[in-house]
């Protein structure tokens, strides 16, 4: 039963539970990032730049068999040996446009809290410490 009562202290200890929230949460705002790149970013880019998809650029590596239609899809299923590097230009430019949108709101969100933190305002030193203060500087220029 100790194995038991020790594992309940383990996974009711706030930084468990802190933790399972917080990976909740990274995969619920990575849901809405992959969207925010896929629906709305990369449409937006393939306006300005031209189709930026790269997924059907391929070299193949060996003979297609006849009637094999020269496509990426085709040729993986009759089994040709296909570098497919198409696909990973994709992925790259994805993962470069996701870090840029993640480094601008890591920047804003920054942004916030300086302006957060610099908002209040330094409270007036109690009477008493102010009247020291006066004493000390008055017997300092003496």
């Amino acid at each position: 039963m100790s194995v038991l009562k020790e594992f309940r202290e383990f996974a009711v200890k706030g930084n468990v539970i802190d933790l399972a929230v917080g990976v909740i949460i990274g995969a619920a705002f990575g849901k809405i990032v992959d969207s925010l790149v896929a629906d709305v970013i990369m449409p937006l880019v393939g306006i300005v730049f031209g189709k930026l998809d790269f997924s059907n650029l391929y070299i193949v590596l060996g003979t297609a068999p006849a009637g094999v239609a020269n496509n990426l899809a085709d040729l993986k299923k009759a089994g040709v040996p296909v570098l497919a590097y198409g696909n990973f230009i994709t992925i790259a430019v994805n993962f470069v446009i996701l870090a840029f949108i993640i480094f601008m709101m890591v920047k804003q969100i920054n942004k916030l809290r300086k302006t957060q933190e610099a908002a209040p305002a330094e409270a007036a030193p109690p009477e008493d410490i102010a009247l020291l203060r006066e004493i000390r500087d008055s017997l300092k220029r003496s």
